[in-house]
């Protein structure tokens, strides 16, 4: 799940020194959370878009439409959705709404299994991990430094274990999802 692009990271020594330690553990650690939560056979796995976020949808007078396909994988519905909401359900009345409104969307189509919202933090974190070794391994491309001209400062990965920190807080929180439905509903 998220243990090549620790590996990655840490082989490459994207890390500084001083942040390995508390980084590498912070990772393993969400890894081990999250990995039975994924497992749960009541969250159902198909073919799903994977980079679902606002960038990639667009409108047009015949109403949105998805581009950039090429992350598409095998995973809960959940993983979509919550890319295309707002930030965390505790933010906002309308921010609700806007999430409220997605699922059901997404139920014209099938069901959604709301206990699959508790895997949102953990995919949360997963995603910074997986942006971080995204942004690594195309280093060498000029667009990339230009891009992300933080990216490897010790400050930057000084906020990165930070904001993994508070994920992992989260994720130590959530409900796990054989406890029944998340917080998010």
């Amino acid at each position: 799940m998220c243990s090549s692009d620790l590996e990655f990271l840490l082989e490459k020594d994207w890390i500084p020194e001083r942040l390995r330690d508390r980084y590498r553990h912070i990772v393993e650690e969400i890894c081990a959370l999250s990995r039975p939560m994924f497992a749960d056979p009541g969250i159902p796995m198909h073919r799903i878009h994977g980079d679902c976020h606002r960038g990639n949808l667009l409108w047009s007078d015949m109403g949105p439409f998805f581009l950039d396909f090429d992350d598409s994988v095998i995973g809960p519905a959940v993983q979509d959705l919550w890319l295309l909401g707002p930030g965390p359900r505790s933010e906002s009345a309308s921010e609700r709404l806007v999430f409220d409104s997605i699922i059901e969307g997404y139920e014209q189509w099938k069901p959604f299994p709301r206990k699959s919202l508790a895997l949102i933090e953990p995919l949360r974190a997963l995603r910074f991990i997986h942006f971080n070794a995204w942004i690594a391994r195309r280093w060498d491309d000029p667009a990339f430094p230009r891009a992300f001209p933080q990216f490897g400062t010790d400050r930057y990965w000084e906020e990165s274990v930070q904001d993994l920190a508070g994920q992992l807080e989260l994720i130590r929180r959530r409900p796990s999802t054989t406890e029944g439905e998340s917080e998010w509903v």
